[in-house]
């Protein structure tokens, strides 16, 4: 429990910050977001990708009135559920409709707070750096009243833009090793990715989630990241790590996921059983997280070029599968029901892969009854055809802009 002077202060003081702060490279997400209406928008999306920023952003563009409070703030850490009756004479004193809420799902009840406040007309804003924001649970407390987005570090078009580059394989093999987090794409600190790493592990997972297998939890993290675009599956994890219990490998799983920090992507089958028991792909939020807190390889090129090509598609798609049969197929997109897109990754074709990747592709297209497909890799452009259908190869930056 606070005090109401204590809670004044902080609005006060981050609000004076606000004035002073650097907006930064305006995002692409920020176009797409809703007028506030009598729905909370909620944006999430992994620690320090620019949520704030963005958060910043829509207030200076169109509620330069609103009243904003980061539950992060030390000055908060007592902060419960009773003292929301002292927010609430805050804000009435202060006389704002438009509130501004960074991290409130830290708050036991918050759900409910942010309900009576869409009651009493005002417009809220909500950001937070976990997935069960977007979740059918909080869908049920909000009875239906929130629009969700989601935020992702820079893509390669904002990279591009923040560092006033063209589209080139040179610009795209710099954002392949430097990735997208803001903060350090602007510094090139490489001690900001490491501790990022830690700060997700200890603080949205760790603590949030009561894990007591620190070690453990640490380990099989690194490991994951270290194997983007592998298949991966609980049972065989639990006996590389020696944890006890699929379960419990299952939950860690769960928790990364939920934190953003790894996406698994299911094998495509008509069967949701099939797609839940079989082996799944691990992709990171990020490549220079990667690079940052990894032994790197040459080798791990295509993989990581494979990762962006999956967070490219992730910030547009829902639903992404990798397709398996007699070849493989990276990825299988779909939509309300439809396929999208099929799409191969190769860092370079040669004489040596060619066979096997046009295969796959072709494959994953006939078993579909599509008439195209594509092929990204760093720096090449062609086109196959084989019965009619076409493979087109693209470079990657021309791919991703």
């Amino acid at each position: 429990m606070l005090l109401k002077s204590t809670i004044r202060n902080v609005i006060e003081a981050q609000g004076a910050n606000l004035g002073k702060k650097d907006m930064g490279l305006t995002r692409e997400a920020l176009a797409s977001l809703p007028s506030l209406s009598a729905h909370a928008l909620i944006v999430s999306g992994v620690r320090r990708c620019g949520k704030s920023t963005l958060l910043f952003q829509l207030l200076k563009a169109k509620y330069r009135e609103a009243l904003y409070l980061n539950f992060e703030d030390p000055r908060l850490y007592d902060f419960d559920r009773n003292d929301f009756v002292r927010l609430d004479e805050l804000i009435m004193e202060l006389d704002s409709k438009v509130l501004f809420f960074d991290e409130i799902q830290i708050i036991p009840e918050w759900e409910r707070y942010i309900r009576q406040k869409l009651d009493e007309d005002f417009k809220v804003v909500i950001t937070g750096s976990n997935a069960s924001l977007l979740s059918k649970e909080i869908g049920t407390k909000l009875t239906g009243r929130h629009i969700t987005r989601e935020l992702f570090p820079f893509s390669y078009k904002e990279f591009c833009s923040y560092k006033k580059v063209k589209y080139s394989s040179d610009t795209m093999k710099s954002y392949l090793e430097k990735g997208g987090f803001p903060e350090y794409v602007k510094t090139g600190e490489d001690d900001i990715l490491s501790h990022l790493l830690d700060d997700i592990i200890v603080r949205d997972i760790a603590v949030r989630y009561g894990v007591r297998d620190m070690k453990s939890l640490q380990r099989l993290t690194l490991y994951l990241i270290a194997n983007v675009g592998k298949l991966v599956t609980a049972n065989k994890l639990k006996v590389h790590f020696g944890i006890g219990a699929t379960s419990t490998v299952m939950e860690y799983l769960s928790h990364l996921e939920y934190s953003y920090l790894l996406h698994l992507v299911p094998k495509f089958s008509y069967s949701v059983k099939k797609q839940m028991v079989n082996p799944r792909k691990v992709y990171a939020i990020d490549t220079g997280l990667v690079n940052i807190n990894t032994i790197s390889f040459s080798q791990d090129l295509g993989r990581k070029l494979e990762n962006l090509v999956f967070l490219h598609l992730r910030r547009k798609y829902q639903e992404i599968y990798y397709f398996s049969n007699k070849g493989e197929c990276d990825f299988v997109v779909q939509e309300k029901g439809a396929i999208q897109q099929v799409v191969q990754v190769c860092y370079d074709l040669n004489p040596d892969n060619l066979d096997r990747e046009l295969d796959g592709l072709f494959e994953a297209l006939d078993f579909f009854n599509l008439n195209e497909g594509i092929i990204v890799t760093m720096d090449q452009s062609d086109e196959f055809v084989r019965d009619g259908i076409i493979a087109n190869v693209i470079p990657a930056h021309a791919y991703m802009s």
